[in-house]
């Protein structure tokens, strides 16, 4: 039994994490904290009543170490790598939700989340966990970067593609739409119902954090520099995203021979589910679930396609996969507590 904390408990990915891991036989969460908020985890959430008698604390490297074998860091940007340090010297293992691990290119880091990088060596160390792509690294990993959930739709949606075909490739341009609460808990003009509600629209045009993460991993999944356009746009809904990407390819590739490539690349995935030619996913399929569903249509002429990407940002873009992550890292099923 593996002792479990949840650092950030208050915020969407925070009460993600503690509903899946409630349900997981491998492990007990030992230890719940915030950084602002305390008090019982069930009046913070009131799912949790009768499910949990967790108390969030204030943060305490110490209190964190003494409870638990393995730690989730659901932390504001800019916020775990002041934590994640002293967890792993401690040799405690770490999953962090935030971005601060990502990007490997610290300059990149700062001009994207405007703050320095104070944990150089273990930016070194973190493996990218993106499940799929880096089972064999996350197996041996004791430090996770989970990756962001445009992201993740993007770069399960574009793998098969770049890693077989990445000559081909002309241009990609990633239209994505997700729910508000990929937005976080905090409170925001933008994110109140009447300004959501019956609305629709695009934000950060061009200037979204999470494109040169998607472009970082595309780059070494093609082993050459791929360059994407990227625009992020609020959908009225609670959760899920779907991703519209359209590549254009310098070279023709019969429809066939690429859904066979993607249905191959995935035929042992659990939690990628390509689907069959002529359907194409929609959120109620995805939400409140770790799946990633994939279509694939490409033009009459084979110089064109049109990729569609789906997941929930809370479980498959964030929670979910990083308790998919510590499956692999400790060794259970790796759906367990997923399915």
């Amino acid at each position: 039994m593996v002792r479990v904390g949840i650092v950030g408990i208050s915020g969407f990915s925070g009460r993600v994490l503690l509903d899946i891991l409630l349900r997981h036989k491998d492990v007990r969460v030992t230890y719940a904290a915030a950084y602002s908020t305390t008090g019982r985890v069930d009046a913070i959430w009131p799912v949790f009543t009768n499910r949990t008698d967790l108390v969030c604390e204030k943060y305490s490297a110490e209190a964190a170490i003494a409870a638990c074998d393995l730690v989730f860091l659901a932390l504001p940007h800019t916020e775990s790598m002041n934590v994640a340090g002293e967890l792993l010297a401690a040799g405690k293992r770490v999953i962090d939700l935030s971005a601060d691990y990502r990007l490997k290119n610290r300059a990149v880091y700062k001009k994207w989340y405007h703050a320095e990088h104070k944990d150089p060596r273990n930016l070194a160390k973190a493996v990218y966990g993106l499940s799929e792509i880096y089972r064999t690294q996350i197996k041996k990993a004791k430090f996770i970067a989970n990756p962001g959930c445009y992201p993740t739709a993007a770069l399960l949606g574009l793998a098969p593609l770049v890693s077989m075909y990445p000559d081909k490739i002309a241009s990609i341009a990633i239209d994505a739409k997700s729910g508000v609460s990929g937005a976080g808990r905090k409170a925001s003009e933008a994110l109140m119902y009447t300004f959501v509600n019956e609305n629709f629209k695009a934000y950060r045009v061009l200037e979204h954090q999470h494109a040169p993460e998607i472009a970082q991993y595309l780059s070494r999944m093609a082993e050459k520099p791929v360059d994407i356009m990227f625009v992020p746009h609020l959908l009225p809904v609670d959760s899920g995203i779907l991703e519209t990407i359209y590549v254009h390819l310098n070279a023709k590739i019969a429809s066939k021979a690429l859904t066979e490539c993607y249905r191959r690349f995935y035929s042992t995935e659990t939690f990628v589910r390509f689907l069959q030619p002529g359907a194409q996913p929609e959120l109620r399929h995805v939400v409140r679930t770790n799946f990633c569903d994939i279509a694939l249509v490409v033009s009459p002429d084979g110089k064109s396609l049109v990729i569609t990407s789906v997941i929930d940002n809370l479980v498959k873009g964030a929670s979910g996969q990083a308790v998919q992550n510590m499956n692999i890292m400790c060794g259970f099923n790796e759906t367990e507590g997923l399915l």
